[in-house]
């Protein structure tokens, strides 16, 4: 074992171990990745396959690899290797900011493939950093001990997975690869290297602490072996019933009626139609499915009543008289409206006020003549009638409560229909997490939300919804695994447009960080400049010279280089420089050289606004005269700079409404300083309901927080900016009541939960 020749919690450089913890690791790692590549050929030539029209762009992937692996391989382990000596040194480098590259130091935009490489890159750092967190905090500890620097983290440890992941990112980067074929292979990373590396961290981790790094930590725990899959499979199954797991609307819903039960227990009354019970207790237990399906009858049946009122019971007496379609029947007419629905219950679809349900009743009924059955004669059996009550008030809330309008709405609607089938079918769609129909629902809602087709994603992603939809409505008889068919296909569509808008939400996140810099520099240059001629009378010349090109180049230089940059200082020092000859002038000193020493800082400003080699000359001349008129006392000599170029600074974004409008009653300073807390260590993907003023809600994501304000970036569901906001302003929102938690269990259970929000009140109380 080493000697350890420092005292515990005191990090202290130690080349030893430093040494032996670099052979252990690159090597390890280095061989670990030529592995992976070494497979890679025969995946893509099975993905080759079955790519359809991408076939050529995985084949010749593959020949790419096979001309660049030692290239690769080389570029792999230089990075780590550049990594580690940054550590050697005492300076961990930030794989952040090498991913960033230096492009991002100023505002150009990033090209596409290099951002899906990039946010391939992150996810695969993710996932590791996910499965293996809590001995990577231990190797944090321990280099950073053995290295003698503060403090390393996810950003810094030179063989954490951020490093690997933008090692994998540099290994691929000069690959002449298709965007698919470069997902494919980061996809392939991530996935082969989870394992493998999680034992090398422990290995690692076990060395350094067997010789003495940091010796307090606490000894390591070796990882819990994960589960098999068919075990997670079969707990996830067991799982579906449990509250904690349960949908809110279940949840709810049980307590709801356990409630009622209880009260109806105490008063001595039945109230249950047929004596059914529910017992909350038992809502999760075996039978339990069944248990939550009949009392959601019993609600649609009392519902019913207190909605038709003195009707209902002539209805119920006139029932013995009329016969009660059968299941065949049923499924003919709806068959019938599922290929060509009529035209009021498209309108029916379309209007707020109309009750969907009454009119599909309705159409049921009339759609019988078809079939030579006198509608004055039929009646629903009471469970179809359930089915076509609930899908339709599903179908109401979620066209109502959700973002969905015009071409989306319809396509919507045209599902009402088919799910009514399913529901008469399978009634288990409605308490079933897995169920293929809901999921597929769940997929095609959040395709349409607040897609209203402006860019040719959206528009292409609206295309594939159509298809899938007309699909559905022309192949769906009563076999329900065209559903999970379709559900499968669209997923793997919505994955592809999920991609495009993490790119979006990256590039708005982007787009604020430059826009934050530029306003920065701005205020800088207009601080400097003021502090040196706020209040001073210059001749024009100088004056428009230092308040155009040179504030511009300055605020540019401090874009580049950052507040403390070689250039900053050299622009600083050529403005002070420049106004010490104006005080020399107005001294009268009539014979010098002007701005001799000045030559080489003002050719570089005026080139920074286009004026080169003679239009330079003669801007500089304009300065030099002038400052000879002043020394001279001849005004009259004084000559105006040349017209200069129209350069501007990038504009910023267009800005959104403001986050806050305070009323009368309401400060800027009134809110809850818990509230903004909260916000300060809100983590990043998380959502928020954003409600304006005529109470229509949005939700939105955290994508970033700035370094420099602390305000926070929420992004739309298309991952496009629509809110910025400091934690302020955000508690002061909760204040108003325009901020929430959101809530989202997807498009169908929180449907669902909309459903018994309205139901709820229609029933009369105990």
């Amino acid at each position: 074992m080493m000697s350890n020749p420092h005292s515990a919690g005191l990090p202290g450089r130690n080349q030893s171990l430093l040494s032996m913890a670099r052979e252990a690791a690159l090597p390890s790692i280095s061989q670990a990745f030529d592995k992976v590549l070494s497979g890679f050929d025969d995946v893509l030539f099975d993905r080759a396959e079955t790519a359809g029209a991408s076939q050529l762009a995985f084949l010749d992937g593959m020949r790419e690899l096979r001309r660049r692996r030692e290239e690769i391989s080389r570029r792999f382990a230089a990075h780590l290797q550049q990594a580690w000596a940054a550590l050697d040194a005492g300076t961990p480098l930030s794989a952040e900011s090498v991913l960033a590259g230096p492009g991002e130091g100023g505002l150009s935009l990033v090209p596409e493939h290099v951002l899906e490489s990039r946010l391939a890159v992150r996810n695969f750092a993710t996932v590791l950093l996910r499965d293996w967190k809590q001995v990577l905090q231990r190797i944090d500890h321990r280099l950073a001990w053995i290295a003698g620097v503060p403090a390393l983290d996810a950003d810094t440890n030179p063989i954490g997975p951020e490093h690997i992941g933008v090692a994998v990112h540099e290994a691929f980067y000069t690959c002449d690869l298709a965007a698919e074929v470069r997902l494919v292979l980061f996809k392939l990373c991530e996935r082969e290297f989870a394992a493998g590396i999680g034992k090398l961290y422990e290995t690692v981790d076990e060395r350094l602490a067997q010789a003495g790094a940091a010796p307090e930590i606490a000894p390591q725990r070796r990882a819990q072996p994960q589960r098999p899959a068919a075990q997670a499979a079969a707990e996830a199954e067991a799982d579906e019933f449990d509250p904690g797991h349960a949908p809110m609307w279940a949840q709810r819903f049980s307590e709801r009626w356990s409630q009622r039960r209880s009260s109806m227990a105490g008063g001595g009354s039945d109230g249950f139609a047929g004596g059914a019970g529910f017992d909350a207790a038992a809502a999760y237990g075996g039978d339990s499915q069944n248990m939550v399906l009949e009392a959601l009858h019993e609600l649609l049946s009392q519902s019913r009543q207190q909605r038709e009122g003195g009707s209902a019971a002539a209805q119920s007496a006139a029932a013995g008289q009329h016969r009660a379609l059968n299941q065949r029947e049923m499924m003919s007419v709806l068959s019938l409206l599922q290929a060509t629905p009529t035209a009021t219950l498209r309108a029916a679809v379309g209007e707020d006020g109309e009750s969907l349900a009454q009119r599909l009743k309705s159409e049921v009924l009339s759609g019988a003549t078809r079939l030579g059955v006198d509608p004055a004669e039929a009646r629903l059996d009471p469970q179809d009638e359930d089915a076509i009550d609930l899908v339709s008030m599903l179908f109401d809330v979620m066209l109502d409560e959700r973002e969905l309008e015009g071409r989306s709405r319809e396509l919507i609607g045209r599902l009402v229909v088919p799910f009514v089938k399913v529901a008469m079918l399978d009634r288990r769609m409605f308490v079933q997490k897995t169920h293929p129909a809901r999921k597929l629902l769940n997929s095609l809602a959040e395709a349409c939300e607040g897609n209203a087709g402006e860019s040719q994603a959206e528009r292409a992603l609206m295309g594939k919804v159509e298809e899938i939809i007309e699909r559905l409505t022309a192949e769906f008889n009563e076999n329900l695994a065209i559903f999970l068919t379709l559900e499968e296909e669209f997923r793997e569509f919505l994955a592809q447009h999920r991609r495009r808008i993490e790119i979006a939400e990256r590039r708005a996140a982007e787009t604020q960080r430059g826009q934050e810099k530029l306003e920065v520099a701005r205020a800088r240059a207009a601080s400097e400049l003021d502090s040196r001629i706020n209040g001073v009378a210059l001749p024009k010349a100088i004056e428009d010279f230092l308040r155009q090109p040179w504030n511009h180049h300055l605020t540019l230089t401090l874009l580049r280089e950052g507040d403390e940059g070689e250039g900053v200082a050299e622009t600083l020092k050529l403005a002070d420089a420049l106004l010490e000859e104006v005080t020399e002038a107005r001294r009268h000193i009539v014979g010098k050289p002007w701005l001799q020493a000045c030559q080489p800082g003002l050719r570089k400003v005026f080139a920074s606004v286009g004026l080169h080699g003679d239009g330079g000359s003669t801007a500089i001349d304009a300065l030099h005269d002038t400052l000879q008129a002043i020394a001279e006392a001849r005004p009259e000599l004084e000559r105006a700079l040349p017209e200069l170029p129209q350069v501007a600074l990038p504009t910023p974004p267009p800005q959104e409404a403001p986050a806050i409008e305070f009323g009368s009653a309401t400060k800027a300073e009134d809110f809850d300083d818990a509230d903004a807390e909260r916000f300060r260590k809100m983590e990043i993907g998380t959502w928020l309901d954003f409600i304006d003023k005529e109470g229509k809600l949005q939700a939105g994501k955290l994508s970033w927080v700035s370094p420099i304000s602390s305000r926070l970036l929420f992004v739309n569901r298309r991952g496009i900016r629509f809110c910025v906001a400091s934690p302020e302003e955000l508690a002061v929102m909760v204040r108003l009541g325009r901020l929430r938690a959101h809530v989202d269990d997807g498009a169908f259970d929180s449907a669902m939960q909309g459903v018994l929000d309205r139901l709820e009140p229609q029933v009369s109380p105990v």
